[in-house]
């Protein structure tokens, strides 16, 4: 393909495109690159306003449609803006049109790439030419040629550079103020130079090769323009005058010691900036080679580095080619396995033709598929090429590599030093033969993994890489999608053969029927009439479902609408407890506790009541036509007796019990779905009421929940604006109560109900989801009273919620560079649930903070688990007594509050941490816990939480 200006001509690029056309077409096609240049190409007989119309598609976007001319213009990845218009002697369809802006974009991409391409190979090409130049004059000026032989031979070298046929090179002195010509070589002036003759500067006034001494800078045009411009008269004594005339100053340092000049007498416009800087480059080799024995080793050191820039940009270009070949081998691959996906006959087939693409990609001698069984809890194994493994069976989740890709949802790459890591962690154990290198990655459907891809190594000498992994995880992804569309292709081949074998079965029992269709009419009612009882009933219990229970409330709404007098109530029940026995027993015993709960609320409730079964052990019991809500909750304690007695569910004996919540109807209900939600709502009443019993929704539940929908409102309003304040309570040092710092403590700010305590709003705020985002308008304020100085630290607690975050430690940090904080001055309180929720993530997000200087506190010690197993492996610096166990040491719990905090006590002496009891309210508590060696504390009896830390003085006066 030629490329050329689309201003001198056309190009194969045009052709290419009016090819696709059809015949009579013309194609202009214009681009312009990042720096602002236009070139193109237009088709054979293409007018000059089809070029124009191109041209201004750079500039803007196609007006309107028109049936007889194509028109587009878009910018390429690199930053080219590309121009297209097309003039066609007919309209087209618009899915041609499509397809062939489509083809005309792949094809003018590629055209753009081949472009630059070219460009580099050309710019790399004049580049080795000026290093091969720039090398032959180094070598030059460090050769042991005599001077007059060595600059013949530079003059050579500039020669093939440039028009350099008349050159001249000449010292100056500007101590003696004299010059000497070392070089002349000209066409037309026959002076002869002496290079050991000093011309004194003031016998050549009227040189300009002086002025250009005096001048001290580069001089180039006509040597009449420089004479003119530098007040230079004319003399024919210093030679001709030339049409382009160069001349650069030699210096060495800040002196000008003489010049290098270069003339054309026929030709003007020869020398340009590029020659201005390549004549300057040759003034200072020729100063190099008068100092060459100083300057040797100076000069080779330029090449070698000059020599290694190229050599790295050839490496990076091979690098290019490289990556470049393998996302080719990397697409025909995922086009392979989309096409088999289609082509391959049976699942087998695809498994192996799947394993050949992958081996054209990696090593993949030993690989195998992995799925998990339609239950979720065995792992079958489609297709295993192995050369110790022969064979895989089927088998029941395990601990494996496999299930442990399965569990984390992650790539896993391991060598067998990080398998025995893994094993020793006992986070696995490795089934098979042990491979040396092992690579697995999952395979998703619908976000859910649901197998495993896995190629692995039993010799040292092949090992996976990163790279490997990233490649595997991409190509799996598209096999999963493939395995997927094959696996609903294979069913769908089999839904249509069993359909045939279906229709023809169905054909031949009709055939054969004609003489029982009357039988054959009953049995179809019967199937309807069971139809219809399925739709409106469970398939578990054969209760009436919840389409059916609202259909019925609908009726009973109605009738209580056009009767007053008429009233009903809904109870929402829910078994206690029941996920246990899910858990303990198996599903197929909680289905059969849900069937026997079922019988006992049919058996309990009056005839005509409608009892229905909702999902999972939620069941619903309309009662209608009743006098008041008594009879509703004496009908729920008869439910709840009944219950409430023992069972033998799968051969344990069972005690179920429920909560029940009534709603009595009210005007104010307009559909059966709010019935429900405020019997619901009861029930949760009920539940939390401590289970095994009912309650009925009134006012004061309507108000609460109005108030917690209220609350969450003031709360979003609340966190825009600047409702949430830092409170700080002093923590001080027992013996001398000298404060060491301060815990931060939430408050709230309402507008209407004033200073509010977390536990006034935290429980809205965590079911919302918004409290994170009130603990980071907190931690905010932290920072900026940190930022103001002063002494102590202050602590700040830290929910489990923020742990289950990765990035928090990274925010916290950032947070606290942009505040200017000291991060030494800041310690987070952290609960044991934090820590034992995820110990991986929480140990390296402790000791991430750790780093920094920000070191951690365990709050409410002793409330938890406590124990030494997990607590020695965390970079813990404190614990936190709980302040029950410091309410303890005064009163009738004070043995067993003793004995917990000395046994806390012993506990952090052995890891090397002091402790910091809270709660601390009177002279008796802080006593006792120096007694028992506890270092600090914190509480009323030494200052309330207050919004500025230096309200509280540095040292507080010790109580009697």
């Amino acid at each position: 393909m030629r490329i050329v200006d689309a201003r001198h001509g056309r190009d194969a690029l045009a052709d290419t495109l009016q090819e696709a056309l059809p015949a009579g077409s013309e194609v202009a096609v214009l681009w312009r690159d990042g720096y602002g240049g236009v070139a193109g190409s237009a088709s054979l007989g293409a007018s000059s306003s089809l070029a124009h119309r191109a041209e201004s598609l750079l500039t803007r976007d196609p007006l309107t449609l028109h049936s007889q001319r194509i028109e587009a213009s878009w910018t390429t990845s690199e930053g080219v803006r590309v121009g297209l218009a097309a003039q066609l002697p007919a309209s087209i369809s618009s899915e041609a049109r499509q397809m062939w802006l489509a083809l005309a974009r792949i094809v003018i991409g590629a055209h753009l790439v081949a472009l630059r391409t070219l460009a580099r190979a050309e710019s790399l090409e004049k580049s080795e030419r000026l290093q091969q130049a720039l090398f032959e004059i180094a070598d030059l000026a460090g050769s042991d040629l005599e001077l007059a032989d060595m600059l013949r031979r530079i003059h050579t070298v500039v020669a093939g550079l440039m028009y350099a046929a008349n050159l001249y090179i000449v010292l100056y002195d500007d101590v003696r103020d004299s010059m000497r010509f070392l070089y002349f070589a000209d066409q037309r002036d026959t002076y002869v130079a002496e290079p050991e003759r000093d011309i004194p500067v003031e016998e050549m006034p009227n040189s300009v090769t002086v002025a250009l001494l005096r001048h001290g800078e580069p001089l180039q045009g006509p040597s009449a323009a420089i004479r003119e411009r530098l007040g230079v008269p004319r003399d024919i004594q210093h030679g001709p005058d030339s049409e382009d005339w160069l001349g650069v100053p030699m210096r060495r340092d800040d002196r000008i010691c003489g010049a290098i000049v270069v003339q054309s007498y026929d030709r003007p416009d020869v020398y340009g900036e590029e020659e201005r800087a390549l004549l300057a480059f040759v003034a200072q080799h020729i100063l190099t080679a008068l100092d060459r024995f100083h300057a040797r080793e100076e000069l080779e050191r330029r090449v070698e580095e000059r020599t290694q820039a190229l050599q790295l940009s050839n490496r990076d270009l091979q690098a290019e080619i490289i990556e470049r070949q393998r996302a080719e081998r990397l697409q025909r691959a995922l086009f392979r396995i989309a096409e088999l996906s289609i082509t391959s006959e049976t699942l087998e087939r695809f498994y192996t033709q799947v394993h050949d693409v992958v081996s054209d990609l990696l090593y993949a001698r030993n690989f195998y598929i992995a799925l998990l069984t339609d239950d979720g809890e065995r792992l079958e194994f489609p297709y295993s090429i192995d050369e110790r493994d022969a064979q895989r069976e089927t088998r029941k989740l395990a601990s494996g590599l496999t299930e442990y890709v399965i569990a984390r949802g992650r790539p896993l790459l391991a060598d067998r030093k990080r398998i025995h890591a893994l094993e020793s962690q006992g986070l696995l154990r490795s089934r098979g033969s042990l491979a040396h290198c092992w690579l697995g990655v999952p395979l998703f459907r619908n976000e859910a993994v649901v197998g495993v891809i896995t190629v692995q190594s039993y010799s040292p000498a092949i090992n996976f890489s990163v790279r490997d992994q990233e490649l595997l995880t991409f190509v799996a992804h598209h096999i999963s999608i493939g395995l997927a569309r094959k696996q609903s292709q294979d069913r769908l081949v089999a839904a249509h053969a069993e359909l045939e074998q279906r229709v023809e079965s169905r054909t031949r029992e009709l055939a054969q029927a004609n003489a029982e269709l009357l039988s054959q009419i009953g049995e179809r009612l019967r199937v309807e009439q069971q139809l219809t009882h399925q739709a409106t009933h469970d398939a578990l219990t054969g209760l009436p479902n919840r389409s059916q229970l609202l259909d019925r409330l609908s009726h009973a709404i109605a009738r209580a609408q056009s009767e007053p007098q008429r009233t009903f109530a809904v109870l929402f029940l829910d078994l206690d407890r029941f996920k246990l026995v899910n858990d303990s027993v198996g599903h197929s015993a909680g289905d059969e506790l849900l069937i026997e709960t079922g019988r006992r609320i049919v058996d309990a409730v009056r005839t005509g009541d409608t009892v229905a079964r909702l999902g999972g052990d939620e069941y619903a019991i309309l009662i209608e036509d009743i006098d008041g809500p008594q009879v509703a909750e004496e009908l729920a304690q008869r439910v709840l007796r009944a219950l409430g007695e023992p069972c033998w569910i799968a051969g344990r004996e069972v005690f179920p019990s429920a909560s029940l919540g009534i709603a009595l109807w009210h005007p104010r209900y307009r559909t059966g779905a709010e019935l429900l939600r405020d019997a619901d709502a009861a029930m949760y009443r009920a539940k939390s009421s401590g289970r095994d019993r009912c309650a009925v929704f009134d006012e004061a539940m309507r108000e609460e929940a109005v108030r917690i929908l209220d609350l969450e409102a003031d709360l979003r309003r609340a966190i825009n604006g600047d409702g949430f304040v830092a409170f700080y309570q002093p923590i001080v040092r027992l013996d001398d109560q000298r404060v060491i710092g301060h815990e931060a403590l939430l408050r709230w700010r309402h507008e209407r109900r004033g200073l509010l305590t977390p536990g006034e709003f935290i429980g809205v705020g965590a079911d919302s989801g918004l409290i994170e985002e009130v603990d980071w308008i907190l931690y905010r304020q932290v920072m900026d009273e940190l930022a103001r100085g002063g002494e102590g630290y202050i602590s700040v607690n830290v929910s489990p919620r923020h742990f289950r975050s990765s990035d928090f430690a990274d925010r916290l940090l950032r947070m606290i560079d942009q505040a200017g904080a000291d991060p030494h001055r800041l310690r987070i309180e952290i609960t044991e649930v934090a820590l034992l929720d995820d110990v991986p993530r929480a140990l390296r997000m402790l000791r991430t903070l750790r780093s920094h200087g920000v070191l951690a506190q365990l709050d409410d010690f002793g409330t938890g688990f406590s124990a030494l197993s997990y607590l020695h492996r965390f970079p813990i610096e404190c614990l936190k007594i709980d302040q029950s166990f410091v309410a303890g040491l005064v009163g009738d719990t004070q043995p067993e509050s003793v004995a917990v905090v000395r046994a806390i006590q012993a506990l952090a002496g052995t890891l090397g941490i002091h402790t910091i009891g809270e709660g601390v309210e009177n002279e008796a508590q802080r006593a006792t816990l120096r007694e028992l060696g506890c270092t600090y504390g914190q509480g009323y009896l030494f200052g309330y939480p207050a919004e500025r830390t230096n309200v509280v003085p540095l040292r507080l006066a010790v109580t009697g």
